[in-house]
């Protein structure tokens, strides 16, 4: 006798889940100034996307854009299937979309301790998590903010954003200003954040080789908009592609990018 049972024709799918982040037609600028033409991304918790491109391509307009401190000026924005209201920042950030900016905005004359504690707000406390990631920021627990390294501040500006344990993390322009072999240390970091915490990371760079090996989708965006889109993997397969997209519409003086 046969034990299966077959699911009645026409039988509702399933209901799937929303992606853990979500832009839809989402654009950006200044004002009437339009920079970021209509962009759209799609992330599953756990996923590193690149966000890669020229200079003046609008990138870090477009995090500032998600992160509410841009109005937006059409589109949405959506972190566990819930739309975040335009130019809120303080209510993404309760949202749990949390961005590391490229200025690092540290508190200098304040604590790494007191940089991190301030960014705790009444949360639980998770410091010994964040320590155990960044290990060198034990030593100068009590040493102020702008005495440190640029590689040290840069560590503890991702702490801050991840002592609020988001959902969504933006970094823009992790190797700000930091030697090469800094970086080759801070950024596989990103991979291991999105791996342990189920976060999506959101990464703007401007090393694309390295980029590349810590991510799992990238696009490059080229004056605003959106010029080439594939995994991370299949893009470093295609350094050739990769580089027309960067000078085919990023104009004579941006390099090329190195992968």
């Amino acid at each position: 006798m046969n034990e299966l049972v077959d699911e009645p024709v026409g039988s509702p799918p399933l209901p799937q889940s929303p992606p853990l982040f979500e832009c839809r037609d989402l654009a950006a600028g200044y004002g009437r100034v339009n920079i970021v033409r209509p962009f759209d991304l799609s992330a599953d918790a756990g996923t590193v996307v690149a966000i890669l491109g020229p200079n003046g391509a609008g990138k870090t307009t477009l995090l500032s854009t998600m992160c509410g401190l841009l109005p937006r000026q059409g589109g949405s924005v959506h972190v566990s299937g819930h739309q975040l209201k335009s130019g809120r920042a303080a209510a993404a950030s309760r949202a749990g979309l949390v961005l590391v900016p490229d200025d690092r905005s540290l508190f200098p004359s304040l604590s790494v301790r007191d940089n991190i504690r301030a960014a705790c707000a009444r949360r639980m406390d998770p410091t010994e998590e964040v320590l155990e990631l960044f290990p060198a920021l034990r030593q100068r627990w009590k040493l102020n903010a702008g005495a440190l390294s640029g590689g040290e501040q840069q560590m503890l500006a991702v702490a801050r954003a991840l002592v609020q344990r988001p959902k969504v993390l933006l970094v823009d322009e992790m190797s700000m200003g930091l030697a090469p072999m800094i970086v080759e240390h801070l950024l596989p970091i990103v991979r291991r954040i999105a791996d342990d915490t189920d976060a999506v990371v959101v990464l703007v760079e401007q090393h694309v080789g390295l980029a590349l090996e810590v991510a799992d989708e990238a696009l490059v965006l080229v004056h605003g908009e959106v010029v080439l889109r594939d995994s991370a993997a299949a893009l470093q397969g295609s350094p050739d592609v990769l580089e027309e997209a960067y000078l085919g519409g990023g104009g004579p003086t941006d390099p090329a990018p190195a992968v």
